[in-house]
């Protein structure tokens, strides 16, 4: 009964007319950025932090979190029209979805991906809805000890889960962590790693690392090589499946949802795996793998389900714990900050408004995203027609006017377009940003819970391991690093993301 209370809370403060509007655009700026590869979620919400100022923060969470879920539906028209990605998560759809389109059945395999993603979308927002209160009054149970070593679990997670190589990932972690220290210290008033520049003395400004290192670096890697698009001249087709075409999709999409749902928690590229291991299980238990890779249904209706599920259960850690799982969650974590928000089991109560309102929300746009996919798919494909030599440009004119009008101080844009170029160099060398995010939102919490843990143990570092819980949870961190360095496994791992 407790649920459905809450429920009704939520959905009269999604049901809003200005929040239905916010989720709305969410949805519809998600599925446009989805659409055009070489932008992604992560550089939008970036972009768009500033924006959210003027917003409550309900309204402005429930808009980004459309973008970001949005981002997954729109990634597979891309990838079933043009092959190519729109997102991460929608890299296996290429595999069968262009063969469908190049067969004359594109609508068939746009409609498979947005009726499983409606699907998955709806099962996921249940399962968050369900584990919310139980997680957070576990959460409740957590002192400053347990809470740092549940976040020193979660960069080893994302360490490991990270692409490429470990050793890159862990300095990402911890060239993050070096970055959240920049300012000055609150309890000792001393400037740490300011180098004497006055607008260091508050730290790094959480939208000018993330805009400039998503948002300007992204732009600077699609100017450099440019991805030639080419459209499916066939016609689309109708939309829906026909009857053996759900028979065949049931299946794979209950799996789909089920699989992207349990890896979506996880953190570091929970919600980017779970695509892949759908394709992989649909692949094994198939009558015919030979099939696949030629045009089989179950291959766009297992990973598109994943991937929705796993966009949205990656809320879970989020609101119950105020952990971030991955890049684009660390941004939802700055967005609560600016805000005035502490993340972490404290949100349910204080703010329930928020926590149910946004839950609800997922409910509206998932039904928003399936009207915006379907019927607007010719609008969709004439988008793709757009060339990149118009587009970057407008995004860093809006980058650069977003990122001033933060502070109104011309040394933020120039600190943007300084990160953007170190950011550039990162993916040039090898490293991937995701993990540098992460390690800076959690960097500071982390000092905060160090601290407090120490402070009642009066300086014993044996307070993490004396206490169940934390023990477990370190446990847990050094047996996923210690399996991941086996020879074995990474050397299965390298095949995994190469895959």
């Amino acid at each position: 009964m407790d649920m459905l209370a809450n429920l009704s809370l939520g959905f009269s403060v999604a049901l809003t007319l200005k929040n239905i509007g916010l989720c709305f655009v969410g949805c519809l700026v998600g599925t446009l950025i989805g659409v055009l590869p070489g932008v992604g979620p992560i550089a939008t919400i970036s972009i768009l932090l500033p924006i959210t100022f003027g917003l409550d923060p309900t309204g402005a969470l429930i808009m980004l979190a459309g973008i970001y879920y949005g981002a997954q539906y729109g990634g597979s028209t891309t990838a079933i029209l043009v092959n190519i990605p729109g997102e991460a998560t929608s890299v296996v759809t290429t595999l069968d979805g262009h063969q469908m389109a190049k067969q004359g059945r594109a609508g068939v395999a746009l409609g498979t991906a947005a009726i499983g993603s409606f699907f998955a979308g709806c099962v996921a927002t249940v399962i968050i809805a369900a584990l919310g209160a139980p997680l957070t009054r576990l959460a409740l149970l957590f002192g400053p000890a347990e809470y740092f070593s549940l976040m020193v679990m979660g960069l080893c997670f994302a360490v490991v889960l990270a692409r490429g190589s470990i050793l890159k990932a862990f300095c990402m972690i911890m060239l993050g962590l070096l970055f959240s220290t920049v300012g000055t210290d609150l309890e000792t008033g001393q400037e740490r790693l300011t180098f004497g520049i006055p607008s260091l003395s508050d730290g790094i400004d959480f939208s000018v690392l993330a805009m400039g290192v998503f948002g300007f670096a992204e732009v600077l890697r699609n100017l450099e090589a440019p991805e030639a698009r080419d459209v499916v001249k066939n016609k689309i087709g109708r939309l829906l499946p026909g009857w053996d075409d759900i028979k065949q999709s049931i299946k794979p999409v209950l799996r789909g949802t089920a699989i992207g749902g349990i890896l979506g928690i996880l953190p570091g590229n929970g919600a980017v795996l779970g695509p892949f291991a759908s394709y992989t299980m649909e692949k094994k238990l198939a009558k015919d793998p030979s099939r696949f890779g030629k045009g089989a249904i179950e291959g766009v209706a297992g990973p598109e389900s994943a991937n929705n599920a796993g966009a949205q259960t990656a809320f879970i850690p989020l609101l119950t714990l105020g952990i971030p799982p991955n890049a684009v969650m660390a941004l939802m974590v700055g967005a609560m900050t600016i805000h005035g928000i502490i993340p972490g089991p404290q949100v349910m109560t204080r703010n329930p408004d928020l926590f149910w309102g946004m839950i609800a929300s997922m409910w509206l746009g998932n039904l928003m995203l399936l009207v915006i996919n379907l019927p607007l798919v010719g609008m969709w494909v004439k988008l793709l027609q757009v060339p990149y030599r118009l587009m970057f440009p407008a995004i860093l004119i809006f980058c650069c006017i977003g990122i001033y009008s933060v502070n109104n101080q011309p040394l933020d844009v120039a600190f943007t377009a300084l990160f953007g170029l170190f950011g550039y160099l990162l993916i040039k060398l090898g490293f991937e940003p995701a993990p540098l995010l992460l390690g800076f939102v959690l960097g500071k919490l982390m000092e905060e819970k160090l601290r407090q843990a120490l402070i009642i143990s009066r300086g014993s570092f044996f307070t993490f391991v004396e206490r169940p819980i934390s023990a477990g949870l370190l446990l847990v961190a050094v047996a996923v690093l210690a399996i991941a360095l086996l020879p074995s496994m990474s050397k299965k791992r390298d095949e995994v993301f190469t895959e």
